[in-house]
This record gives C-alpha cells, sequence and structure tokens, in this order.
C-alpha cells in the first residue's frame, strides 16, 4: 500500500500502474468533505514523488463512484468571510489540477452515480471509463450554487460550450449513452467490465497507443471560440435560461457568465474566476435556502425510515370513492406496483375513476416514461368493483368520499365490518378531525388519516395523520405505502386542518382582509407570485374550488374560533353564494375559457368586482409590501403554532410540508426558514406593526422568548 487513510488508499498494482480507490469508511457512499479532499492532497503528493509510477486508475470500493461534495459542511463553510472562502475554493481546486498534471495518464472508472465534485474529479483524469448503468451530472444550480471544483472550466472544454450549458445550467443527470454521445466519456462498458476496460485503456496509454498529453491538453487552454462564436453562443444561452430559470433562481445563469468570462483564460486563471463567482453565490439567501432544503428532505427520509420497523407491508389496497380523485389514488398506487381495488356506488364514478388513471397512464406512454405494455399491467391493477366483493383480503383502505364528517363515518363505520381485523382503514379527509371520525369505529387503533393533495399524481406530499387511538402499526404502515406510491410522508398529530391547511387558512385569511380594504385582488395575484407563489391567492381559491374553500374555512373557524372565526361577509362567501366556484364552473375571481391545449385560462372578469363590493369595509391604501406581510405573517406565525402545539415534530418537517403541499417558494426555505432569514426578532417585530388587524397577526409567547434569546428555527 502507497498510502492508506480513512477515505483514500493508493495501492501498487502490476507494471507500475497505482490504484486510487475512493472507499470513505462509515459511509454508504463516498464524498467530497473535508476528510476526503486532504486525504486527496496527500494522495496525490505521493503518487507525483514516486517515480515508479506509470500511471493512475481512479475507483470506487462503493456501489457509486463519489456522490458530490459534502452537503452538510456547505452552510458552515458558506459562513466564513468571502476571502477564506475563496482561498478554500482555490485550494480545493489545486489539488484537482495536481492531480490532471500527473506526469503520467490517468484514467477515471466511473462505476456508479458521479455527481458534482465526483463528475469534475473524473474530468481532471485524462480518460473517463463509465458504466453502462451509471449517471453523471453538475446538478449544483439545484442548490443554488453552482460547480465549484472546476466544472465550469472542464466541461464546456471537452464537450463544447453548448452541451456543458446545457448540463450546467439545468443541473440534469444524464445516462452513460448520452455522456459517450457528447464526449463526457471515452468508453461506455457494462458494470461488471468496468475496472478491467479502465485498466485496458490505461495500459494502452502506458504504451504510448493513446496520447494522454493531447487528451489533456484542451482542458487547459482557452476556450476554442472566437469573439463571434462566443457572443452568439453565450448571450443566447442567457436570455434562454433566464426566462427558464426566472429571476429567483440566479445560479443558472450566473454559471454562464463564468463560463464566459473564463473563455479567454487558460486553465488556472479560468478556475479563479469560477471560484469567485462560486463566492459569491454562495452568499446568497437563496442558496442558504435550497441546502437548508435539501438537508430537510434529507431529514424527512430518515424520519421517515424509522417507521420501516413497526410497518406491514401492503400487497392489496382499496379505495372507496372513485372520481377525480380516487382514480388519482388508484392510478399512483398501480403504477407503483401495489395492486388496488377502486369502489363506488356509482357506475359512472367508477367510469370516472377509471377514466382519470387511463389518462395519467397514456400521458407517461406519450412522454416515453411508461411502456404501452407496462400502461396494461399498471390498469390490470386497478380492479372497479361496486361491492365489497374481495375487500377481505385487502391490507389498507383509503376511504376518499366526499368532505362531510357524517357520510365519513357511515362509509368508515360499514367497511370496517367487511376487511379482516388487522386492516388499516384510512381517511383521505383534509380538514375533519381523525379522532372525530374515529368515534364511528370499533377498532380506532387501525384508523389514521392519509391526506392526498389534488392532482395526485403531481404533488409530493402526503399527510399521515395520527388520530388519538391511532396505534404505531397504523402509521407506520400508512407512511410505508405512502412511501411505496412514490410519495413524501409527514406524519402529524391531529388538529383542524393538520399542518398544511392550518397553515394556509390564515394565509387565504389575509388575502380576505386585503379585499376587506377594497385592494384589487388581480394585483395581490402578482405580487403574491412575484413574491415566489406559483399562483396567487385569488387564482388558487378558483383552482381550489371556492366551495371547497368555504367548507374549509368554516371548519376552521370552528376549531380555531379565537383568530380563524371572522365577523360578516368574505369574499368566498359572496362568491360562493353568486355560484361562482372557481375553475370547476368557469366562474370565480376569474372567468375561465379554454385555450388551444384545451386547458382553463383564465381573464378578468368585470362582474367579479360588482360581487366583491359589498364586502369592503374601507377603502386602505396599501403598498406591495404590505400585501406580503398581510398574506405572509399569519402563514408563518400559524406554521409556529404547529410547530408549538406539537402537531409536527420538527422545524424541518413543517417547512417541507409547505413546500411540497402547497408550493411554498423553495428559494424562500419554508416558512420557519424564512422567519429565520428575516431574523426572529425583526419577524416579531415586523408582525407587531399588524397587531392591530387581529390575533392571526400577535406572536405567542414562545416566538417572543426565542427572539429575546436570539434563537432560530434552524443551525
Amino acid at each position: 500500500m502507497i498510502y492508506q487513510g480513512k477515505a483514500i488508499t493508493v495501492k501498487a498494482l502490476e507494471s507500475g500502474v497505482v490504484e486510487l480507490n475512493f472507499d470513505l469508511k462509515g459511509e454508504s457512499v463516498n464524498k467530497f468533505n473535508r476528510l476526503t479532499l486532504n486525504e486527496l492532497r496527500e494522495a496525490v503528493d505521493t503518487i507525483k514523488s514516486d517515480a515508479s509510477v506509470k500511471g493512475v486508475v481512479v475507483t470506487s470500493a462503493k456501489d457509486v463512484f463519489i456522490v458530490g461534495a459534502d452537503i452538510t459542511e456547505f452552510l458552515e463553510n458558506f459562513k466564513l468571510p468571502d476571502e477564506e472562502l475563496l482561498a478554500l475554493s482555490l485550494e480545493a481546486n489545486r489539488i484537482f489540477s495536481d492531480f490532471e498534471d500527473l506526469a503520467v495518464p490517468t484514467v477515471a472508472a466511473i462505476n456508479g452515480i458521479a455527481l458534482g465534485g465526483g463528475l469534475e474529479m473524473a474530468l481532471s483524469a485524462d480518460f473517463r471509463v463509465m458504466s453502462a448503468a451509471a449517471v453523471v451530472g453538475l446538478p449544483e444550480v439545484k442548490l443554488g450554487i453552482y460547480p465549484g471544483f472546476g466544472g465550469t472550466v472542464r466541461l464546456p472544454r471537452l464537450i463544447g460550450c453548448d452541451n456543458a450549458i446545457e448540463w450546467i445550467a439545468s443541473g440534469k443527470e444524464n445516462k452513460a449513452e448520452e455522456a459517450l454521445k457528447v464526449g463526457a466519456v471515452d468508453a461506455v462498458v457494462a458494470p461488471e467490465k468496468i475496472r478491467a476496460a479502465a485498466l485496458d485503456l490505461l495500459q494502452r496509454a502506458i504504451a504510448g497507443e493513446l496520447d494522454h498529453n493531447a487528451r489533456r491538453q484542451p482542458k487547459l487552454e482557452k476556450l476554442k471560440l472566437n469573439a463571434i462564436e462566443q457572443m452568439l453562443a453565450f448571450e443566447t444561452a442567457k436570455g434562454f435560461v433566464a426566462g427558464q430559470a426566472g429571476p429567483n433562481y440566479p445560479a443558472p445563469v450566473e454559471a454562464i457568465k463564468s463560463i464566459q468570462k473564463a473563455a479567454n483564460f487558460t486553465r488556472d486563471k479560468a478556475l479563479e474566476v469560477e471560484a469567485q463567482g462560486f463566492v459569491k453565490l454562495a452568499k446568497t439567501s437563496v442558496a442558504a435556502s435550497l441546502i437548508g432544503l435539501f438537508l430537510n428532505d434529507q431529514a424527512l427520509k430518515h424520519k421517515s425510515k424509522s417507521y420501516d420497523e413497526a410497518a406491514r407491508d401492503v400487497k392489496l389496497a382499496a379505495v372507496l370513492g372513485a372520481g377525480i380523485m380516487g382514480g388519482g389514488i388508484a392510478y399512483q398506487s398501480a403504477v407503483k406496483g401495489t395492486p388496488i381495488l377502486m369502489k363506488d356506488i356509482r357506475e359512472e364514478a367508477i367510469q370516472l375513476g377509471l377514466n382519470e388513471a387511463s389518462k395519467l397512464l397514456g400521458n407517461r406512454v406519450e412522454k416515453g416514461r411508461l411502456t404501452p405494455a407496462k400502461m396494461a399491467e399498471a390498469l390490470n391493477a386497478i380492479r372497479p368493483t361496486l361491492s365489497y366483493g374481495d375487500f377481505g383480503n385487502v391490507d389498507i383502505v383509503v376511504e376518499a368520499v366526499v368532505e362531510n364528517p357524517k357520510v365519513k363515518q357511515a362509509v368508515l363505520a360499514e367497511v370496517e365490518g367487511q376487511v379482516k381485523e388487522d386492516a388499516i382503514l384510512a381517511s383521505n379527509t383534509s380538514t375533519i378531525s381523525i379522532s372525530l371520525l374515529a368515534k364511528a369505529l370499533k377498532r380506532p387503533e387501525n384508523f389514521v388519516g392519509m391526506h392526498f393533495f389534488n392532482p395526485v399524481h403531481m404533488m409530493p406530499l402526503v399527510e399521515v395523520i395520527r388520530g388519538e387511538k391511532s396505534s404505531e402499526v397504523a402509521v407506520a404502515t400508512t407512511v410505508a405505502y405512502a412511501k411505496k406510491m412514490g410519495k413524501s410522508p409527514i406524519v402529524v398529530n391531529d388538529c383542524p386542518g393538520f399542518l398544511v391547511n392550518r397553515v394556509l387558512f390564515p394565509y387565504f385569511g389575509g388575502f380576505a382582509k386585503l379585499l376587506g380594504f377594497g385592494v384589487d385582488f388581480v394585483r395581490i395575484d402578482k405580487i403574491m407570485e412575484k413574491f415566489g407563489w406559483p399562483m396567487g391567492p385569488a387564482y388558487l381559491s378558483d383552482v381550489v374550488g371556492i366551495d371547497t374553500g368555504h367548507h374549509g374555512r368554516d371548519v376552521m373557524a370552528e376549531g380555531f374560533p379565537d383568530r380563524m372565526a371572522v365577523e360578516g361577509k368574505t369574499a368566498v362567501d359572496v362568491m360562493y353564494e353568486a355560484n361562482r366556484l372557481g375553475q370547476k364552473n368557469g366562474k370565480g375571481f376569474y372567468a375561465y375559457e379554454t385555450d388551444k391545449r384545451g386547458k382553463p385560462k383564465k381573464v378578468v372578469d368585470p362582474q367579479a368586482y360588482e360581487i366583491l363590493k359589498p364586502i369592503v369595509v374601507e377603502q386602505r391604501e396599501v403598498t406591495d409590501e404590505d400585501i406580503v406581510n398581510f398574506m405572509m405573517i399569519p402563514l408563518c406565525l400559524e406554521t409556529v403554532r404547529c410547530l408549538e402545539d406539537g402537531i409536527v415534530e420538527s422545524a424541518a418537517e413543517a417547512d417541507m410540508g409547505l413546500i411540497y403541499g402547497i408550493g411554498f417558494p423553495p428559494f424562500r426555505g419554508g416558512a420557519l426558514r424564512y422567519i429565520d432569514a428575516i431574523g426572529v426578532a425583526e419577524f416579531v417585530a415586523l408582525a407587531d406593526k399588524y397587531a392591530d388587524l387581529g390575533p392571526l397577526y400577535q406572536p405567542t409567547a414562545k416566538l417572543r422568548e426565542m427572539a429575546a434569546n436570539g434563537q432560530k428555527f434552524f443551525g
């Protein structure tokens, strides 16, 4: 053994070849943390000083090559002063450059996932051999940054400017076929042949059959584009990417700017340009939020694994209530491999559910994500029925009937008599108390909430609601089934609205107050969309359904009368009374026309303003900043209350629930991270400015205590 560390070893093979092997001890994957970088420095120096070395093959002892940098170290590193962070970046880059400058040929054997720093390590080798099962990419823009280990310098010089911009600005993962096509790798082989193929290629280079210096040279030089070609390539790309990414995600465009600035420099100067831009992005709130989001997602996955041991396997599921929601649940279960019965009392509802599942499966086939054979298999896994015939074999039943407690209780009590004693019953309710519904059951310990979000196939979140008597097995089995369906489950405790809707209705409460002050709903929508929401509150109300919002508002007002009950009529009341239900009947805050693709298109309807006139209590001038605060303060404060009340166990779960469930702007990280970004004390002071608007705007005692103690929700 020439070198042995805790992450890297270097051992001599035959004929002067050495193997630099990544195998980070105590971890399931290889990643570039401080330890690995330090050891890579030592390993490269050891190889460089050994005159007997004729070639280096870079391998991994794990199923992956290298997944990238250790993101858990990012947030602390990014807090360093600019000069220190820049020095750290340049120091890391010197290691990769010194490896690239070894006097002998080098080959990277990419046996599995090679993302971010993993691909950048491979790019610093002279040749790359890739397993047919591996994927490579530079996904850093998804974290609000761009590649910082030479990716913006080496990749354009290796695969061309246009291809590199597409890879880097999109952050996409690329399969072996695509990597070979553009020249990112030199060969693709079967997984079991990766090591032998890499060693063979290295021997050919050592023998002079392949010129490793010629392969290396373009990465050391300026980008081979003249001034006009550069202008065309970069300016066009910046315009297109800016339009795709939007103003709230600067990293993709900044990556292109970095490639452009570095185009006329040789490697070392170009790496300095990359490092300077990297530091600039690392200091943005967007990077902090998106990295926090990634870490929260990892925490969520880890938390859901803790339920695995208690969970029972779901081999057959059932959904009660067909229609759009039932069809969506049936589709999601079937397409992910769990057969499902779909029961309703009406034949037309069954047909509607089957049509929904067929449409969703057909869309996947059209996009090449599913073969016709797999579509047929999934459809066959959905068994429509008007009776309880096969319910004796079902492991879990998802009730998805009308949002009415008496109807749900009757249906749940009925199905309980048709299933085996240990079958789990789950209600897809959005607001009704699980403990209340459980009163109709003989085995309430087998009952939980399983709240899907519409449309089921697109929304990643499932709230699993623990009632007063729900058993750990029932909760765990439901979590496991949600994961099997490809969803991200969050376990919450029971209360009206649970987590997501409990937080959403105060947001709508702020909207109602603005309309009561005569503020134009179109203006509100535009400002909140500019803030980062996928749609403004008026448009969202129309999409969800005014009747659904009206019912939910009443449930929430009953559950939290001190702050969610209102006096007099609000906008949702007058819309509901005018039978303007939103998209479902073509008129709500907006009117809806059908566009060329057959989808509803919103248009401003003067009649809506007439309907809203009676609910204006006073005309008040409000700024754009006021509009954001009217909407966001109550949402954030209710999220704080959910955490304090134990409805959700952690700040990470609360924020992820809002991002996955209602489209909270990801670049802001979630409601609690949004408070942290403002500063807890500053947020409390801001809320106090609006305290006259009522209890929804009044911080809790614990939040005031956090503010006084300088505490945060994260870090």
